[in-house]
């Protein structure tokens, strides 16, 4: 058993970093060439896949040595092949990367992948009132939602243009009532509107702790921006309704 567990040990190392990991003693080398090629493929396809523009910002050459470097040294927490985006992602995040990267792909390689998230997330449906007090009820947020916060405006970044300098920006991709995936530049006052509710407040609780928070000197005044602001969200599709 031991034998065979250092087998396998082996056999990993060499996939992960067949350039320099020695192939393992009996194993033909032309298969196992063919092997090392159909995993790389196979895992760099649905990177590939998901993040089409920093993947023609980088370059074939560059996005294809990152690809391996992601490949070779990141312990992905995930068997499931749908969430290798998400892990390269997490990779791009947190693991030191000798490869000299844009300061900004990251956060575009966070944003493209939300697409993705939203489009196949699985929600349970929540009881909601349509037309419901938005101010007095708990208000009833799109589930199938992801919040993107960035020190850069990953939604405009493409070939033709790229940011030199930070420019903090809110978006909220999110699923629709007809299943189409939909994108919203919002503004700091209105990402933080939403994770007061996220919290289970009403309308009203939310815009009493953002006045507090902002000094607001006409707390009431704000109640009146609340209201048109939650309708507008309402109507968008973010916000479905209030609790019954």
């Amino acid at each position: 058993m031991l034998a065979f567990q250092e087998f396998q040990h082996a056999l990993a190392a060499h996939l992960r970093d067949p350039h320099h990991m020695r192939r393992p003693a009996g194993v033909p080398a032309r298969r196992m060439a063919v092997y090392n090629e159909l995993l790389f493929n196979n895992v760099c396809g649905f990177v590939d896949s998901c993040f089409p523009v920093c993947r023609q910002l980088l370059g074939e050459s560059r996005w294809r040595r990152l690809c391996r470097t992601f490949y070779r040294d990141w312990p992905s927490h995930t068997p499931w092949f749908r969430e290798i985006p998400r892990e390269f992602v997490r990779y791009l995040q947190e693991a030191h990367i000798a490869q000299p990267l844009p300061r900004w792909l990251a956060d575009l390689a966070h944003y493209e992948w939300a697409e993705l998230a939203v489009d196949v997330m699985d929600v349970t449906p929540v009881v909601h009132q349509p037309q419901g007090d938005l101010m007095q009820s708990r208000v009833v947020l799109n589930p199938a939602r992801v919040d993107v916060a960035s020190e850069w405006p990953v939604h405009r970044i493409g070939p033709a243009w790229q940011p030199r300098q930070t420019e903090p920006t809110f978006l909220v991709v999110f699923r629709d009532a007809e299943h189409q995936v939909q994108f919203s530049e919002i503004n700091a006052v209105t990402a933080r509107v939403l994770a007061l509710l996220d919290e289970g407040r009403t309308g009203q609780e939310a815009f009493e702790q953002l006045a507090h928070e902002m000094a607001h000197p006409d707390p009431q005044a704000l109640m009146g921006f609340g209201l048109q602001l939650l309708t507008s969200l309402r109507e968008q599709g973010l916000v479905l309704g209030a609790q019954p």
